[in-house]
């Protein structure tokens, strides 16, 4: 759309909630299907084209970044903490690089990466090009150095497993992987398997002035030769890049970006096809929210690998900001921020838990004065907030000044005055903690890989909770009845259905699948979520189920629960049904069984020392709730997850032991035998509650600062 105003300003113009009492998100009239509520729209994009770009010369990440470079040549641009080896230890303090800088490497980084590829013989206008790399910088001036040449970037998660790894290798074609160094042993033990790789870049130093054949560079090349690949170092590439002299070529709104492969739980992933185009909508709207500027610090852990930290990113490079990075373990991300001091901090739900806990224990939760100040504290901000519209503040003009600063400098943000939290959804009761305690503007947002991250958000000064908030300027939203489930569009007090998103920062397809691009893509080029949401009078959605029975733990990890269930219930005799639930505010898995008398009764009786005869109802159900036989079901249960290879996540953590918990009969099995998930999580609230709070009730879950 073009601009009359400033950038800034307009962005800030942007930022502003709508006057007190008026709908965040309002529905377009007319729009109604039978079927379908209203569809949605931020409200200063009610009318006319969503938001696609603040300015018409701004079509990709790289254009974005030729402008930051232009307005901030010499701003620090990317910041990390060097490895002392005299001290073995983390420098105190962080080395930068300005966008100048960058704007350099990547651009010899690009034209090098063109010219090892043409040595092997590809000399095709867009491919792709592997990445494999905690964040550091060297991952931005790669993804950029492909940008900077209309290639684009395939990101490998960190941790990936080798089968994943080859799977999405071969599925994307990839000739190179520019990766760290630890991962070349996996690259080149896979090899054999990767018909398509011919090329290593390798992030890290590869010679360090050894005698000629001595350098790691010539080790590995004299390995990978017998493979038929080549590996460099990225000076090397770099510097071939200069040494060609071969301009950049930069790419149109409708060139790849990247192709995203989602974390799936069944199967292997699903590539998800982004452009330029879906990028600079996505960031436009995400940098519509005006919480940062080019004055602003962030710090960079969230992977990269995720279309949530990639855009969390992208969004600083954006603005011009600077970013710092983490130095890799997530255990000193809190010394990391200590020394960086962000201004923002974007997070998923399982850290804010953390933060969450050990800010209560060290304050609301502690003894004499301290504990009384914060109770006091915590109350007086919590009746603050619940104020009308207009009026609600998170903010104490005394307060602030005398103990918000502690709380936030014990976690390395006080200087932040932005947070947001995604990935899964919040427990309100942290929300509003959190909110409390850091004094600033912490808002819950939701966006997936196919929407480029951003979907909706919270506005400033919208103090509710347990809500994602209205469409985003980049996209508009409708809600599909699902009877199955019994979600309606017609449900009162508020339409409930699947979320549906349509927009210019929508995915293209599901890279060679057409089959499940037309599941998911209607014919009207509405993307099915298979989220299912209500939207309230002022048009903020709220998440309450998923369609499929995939769910999402807070710390944002996918699980199959019925795969789950099906291990477990073809592995062990002790049990004849089986429900495993995730809450998505909880990092872990509880479940509940129901026994098989006859083989759980000498279990039990084993464990127990005494008789427990298999046709005493009441005795088998007091056996099933003793903290002995849990304990030993539990073992069970892991044997089986480690025979299955089950990532840590996936282990039931607590369980409740019953006789024909479901049944046809109490409605919570279709006359199929079908599991009614929905219904089962509401007929169990109160023992899936009790479950979790005996886990967090563990001494090993309270985490500390």
């Amino acid at each position: 759309m073009a601009l009359t105003k400033d950038t800034a300003a307009y962005i800030q113009e942007l930022a502003n909630p709508p006057p007190p009492g008026s709908p965040y998100g309002v529905p377009v009239p007319g729009s109604e299907k039978e079927g379908r509520s209203a569809i949605y729209r931020h409200w200063r994009f009610r009318d006319g084209p969503l938001l696609s770009t603040f300015d018409p010369a701004i079509q990709t990440v790289h254009d974005l970044f030729e402008d930051a470079v232009r307005r901030r040549p010499n701003a620090r641009c990317l910041g990390h903490r060097a490895w002392n080896p005299a001290t073995k230890d983390w420098e105190h303090k962080y080395s930068w690089i300005t966008y100048a800088d960058v704007a350099e490497r990547r651009k010899n980084f690009g034209a090098g990466l063109v010219e090892i590829h043409h040595k092997v013989g590809i000399t095709d206008d867009n491919y792709g090009v592997g990445l494999w790399s905690q964040n550091r910088p060297e991952w931005h001036i790669t993804d950029l150095g492909a940008a900077s040449q209309s290639l684009f970037t395939v990101s490998l998660y960190e941790t990936l497993g080798p089968d994943t790894t080859e799977y999405i290798i071969n599925h994307a074609n990839l000739a190179c992987v520019v990766t760290s160094l630890p991962h070349i042993p996996v690259l080149l033990k896979l090899a054999p398997r990767l018909p398509s790789l011919k090329l290593i870049v390798c992030l890290d130093s590869l010679d360090a002035g050894e005698p000629t054949g001595y350098s790691k560079l010539s080790v590995l090349n004299g390995i990978a030769a017998a493979l038929g690949i080549q590996i460099h170092s990225m000076a090397g590439v770099e510097e071939l890049g200069v040494k060609s002299n071969r301009p950049m070529r930069p790419p149109r709104a409708h060139n790849l970006v990247t192709i995203n492969y989602t974390s799936g739980t069944t199967g292997m992933p699903k590539g998800v096809v982004l452009t330029h185009g879906n990028a600079v909508s996505a960031l436009s709207a995400a940098r519509s929210a005006g919480t940062v500027t080019s004055k602003d610090v962030h710090i960079s852990y969230l992977p990269l690998a995720h279309i949530y930290g990639r855009m969390v990113d992208q969004t600083a490079l954006a603005e011009g900001a600077s970013i710092g990075f983490f130095r890799g373990d997530i255990v000193g991300l809190v010394d990391d921020m200590k020394i960086l001091e962000p201004t923002g901090f974007m997070s998923v739900p399982r850290l804010y838990n953390r933060f969450n806990s050990a800010i209560k224990s060290a304050t609301v939760d502690a003894d004499g004065f301290k504990g009384s100040l914060s109770r006091q504290v915590i109350s007086t901000k919590r009746a603050n907030m619940k104020q009308p519209v207009g009026k609600a503040s998170n903010s104490h003009f005394l307060y602030d000044r005398i103990w918000t600063p502690k709380v936030r400098a014990a976690v390395g943000l006080k200087k932040a005055h932005s947070m947001i939290s995604g990935s899964a959804q919040l427990d309100p009761d942290v929300h509003e903690f959190l909110r409390a305690a850091f004094g600033n503007n912490f808002v819950q947002g939701y966006g997936l890989t196919e929407s480029y991250a951003v979907s909706t958000v919270q506005m400033r000064g919208d103090f509710t909770l347990g809500n994602i908030g209205p469409p985003a300027a980049c996209n508009e939203v409708c809600l599909e009845s699902v009877p199955d489930l019994e979600y309606l569009v017609t449900d009162k007090p508020f339409p409930r259905g699947e979320i549906l998103l349509r927009g210019p920062s929508i995915f293209q397809e599901y890279y060679k699948n057409e089959e499940e691009t037309k599941k998911t893509i209607d014919a009207d080029g509405w993307f099915h979520t298979g989220d299912i949401a209500e939207v309230d009078n002022m048009g903020r959605f709220k998440i309450v189920d998923r369609k499929k029975n995939v769910l999402k733990l807070s710390q944002g990890e996918y699980i199959s629960p019925e795969r789950i269930e099906n291990v477990y219930l073809g592995s062990s005799n002790l049990v004849t049904m089986a429900y495993v639930h995730g809450d998505p505010a909880q990092s872990t898995l509880v479940a509940i069984f129901g026994i098989d008398p006859e083989n759980f009764a000498p279990f039990a009786s084993k464990i127990l020392k005494k008789t427990v005869d298999k046709t005493d109802l009441t005795a088998l159900k007091v056996a099933g709730n003793d903290p002995k036989v849990k304990k030993a079901f539990l073992a069970e249960l892991d044997k089986i997850g480690k025979k299955h290879k089950f990532n840590s996540y996936e282990r039931v953590r607590n369980v409740h032991l019953a006789i024909d918990p479901f049944t046809i009969d109490n409605e919570l099995l279709t006359p199929t035998l079908k599991l009614k998930r929905p219904q089962t999580a509401k007929a169990f609230r109160a023992q899936l509650d009790q479950m979790y709070e005996e886990i967090n009730a563990e001494p090993s879950s309270k985490p500390k600062l």
